[in-house]
């Protein structure tokens, strides 16, 4: 069994795979207390050697080590999808908690491994995206649940862009199985919507595959030539446990949108929800009646919040509970997107076998210091 995590003392943390995401990670655990970052690890040595030199007491490992290390009790995985699960079964056969970055694992069957090992275990499953706990999500969260546009009807959740590897130096792993802009960008949009109107009960999708390469555009390898294996631009229909219907549109092949990124639409009123890709932003209603948009104040959330909030929530969590940005969240996001694609090959419906309760609410908290005050951090 593994050792259970001491709410009342800081989590101590080893992270798995140090690209290019870990710098928003480094970034805010000098901010979070409950987090005690001791050792990092990565397939390149100078890489996590790198990581080391620029935090004070941490550790550079190999993966074998930092899996073996007494003083890690939660693994941060920050490998590319395909190997998310096989380094958290590896993680959670040492007794460590887990918490992954998007996707929970490449396919649900892999995902399921994941979760039964840990209850077998005794720890826990966390898993970005934690965008969900901060002040925009979750005030629109209030919102809805205040009353404030009424009975919710639908929601529209929209992504588009032309491509990761205009900007991204190593983007293969995004037109791999795994990848691709459901399962890449996917996992903020649907986590948010499920966590704005609850679990998802079915789909139907629709998705193309319009160029079988692309071209990289940055780095020492622009200019070079990768082949593209997945969907490029996806549509799906969810139906909410509710009732509420939504629509996703997500996209390698679009050039820009100009919609909101999330619309909320209940009897009596309309919101407009901010990137869920962000942790803050403005929530915008228009009620019946009204006469024009109205921006809401931040009422739920934690303030000022960035990637790894996620971890220092789990940290908090009481024991047997399940955390607010969760194994099972994001096992039922896995199987809304898995489900979507297989609906959009076969041209039918699929039903939802998991389910999930939606996360408790977060109120509004300041958890951490603001960027500007943190040293050697620019606001």
């Amino acid at each position: 069994m593994g050792n259970p995590i001491d709410t009342a003392k800081p989590i101590k943390v080893g992270i798995i795979g140090c690209g290019a995401i870990i710098a928003q990670y480094l970034t805010n655990f000098r901010r979070l207390d409950a987090i005690d970052l001791v050792a990092v690890a990565d397939l390149d040595p100078a890489r996590a050697q790198a990581v080391a030199d620029s935090c004070d007491g941490v550790r550079a490992l190999s993966v074998e080590e930092l899996l073996a290390a007494e003083d890690v009790e939660l693994v941060l995985n920050l490998t590319i999808p395909a190997a998310h699960a096989p380094v958290a079964l590896r993680a959670i056969a040492a007794g460590k908690s887990v918490y992954g970055e998007k996707p929970l694992a490449a396919t649900t069957a892999e995902a399921r491994q994941v979760l039964d090992a840990a209850r077998e275990a005794g720890v826990l499953v966390g898993c970005a995206p934690d965008t969900v706990l901060g002040t925009g999500i979750q005030t629109a969260r209030k919102a809805i649940d205040d009353g404030l546009i009424g009975t919710p009807i639908s929601a529209t959740a929209t992504m588009a862009t032309p491509g990761h590897e205009r900007w991204h130096p190593n983007p293969d792993f995004y037109y791999q199985p795994g990848g691709g802009p459901l399962l890449d960008m996917g996992p903020y949009y649907v986590s948010a919507l499920v966590t704005l109107l609850g679990p998802v009960v079915s789909v139907i999708g629709a998705a193309s595959h319009t160029r079988n390469s692309r071209t990289i555009g940055s780095g020492p390898r622009q200019g070079e030539t990768i082949p593209v294996t997945i969907d490029s631009h996806v549509t799906g229909v969810l139906v909410h446990a509710s009732g509420a219907l939504s629509t996703l549109v997500m996209s390698f092949d679009a050039v820009k949108t100009k919609s909101p990124n999330i619309e909320i639409h209940g009897a009596t009123g309309s919101l407009v929800v901010p990137d869920p890709n962000h942790f803050d932003g403005d929530v915008r209603l228009f009620t019946l009646g009204a006469d024009s948009w109205q921006t809401l104040p931040a009422s739920a959330g934690y303030i000022d919040s960035g990637r790894g909030f996620g971890i220092a929530d789990l940290a908090a969590t009481p024991a047997g509970a399940e955390p607010r940005a969760g194994g099972q969240l994001a096992y039922h996001a896995l199987e809304v997107m898995e489900s979507v694609l297989a609906s959009a090959h076969s041209g039918t419906a699929v039903t939802i076998k998991s389910t999930v309760e939606r996360p408790d609410p977060v109120e509004l908290t300041a958890l951490a210091a603001p960027l500007a005050q943190v040293q050697g951090i620019s606001s």
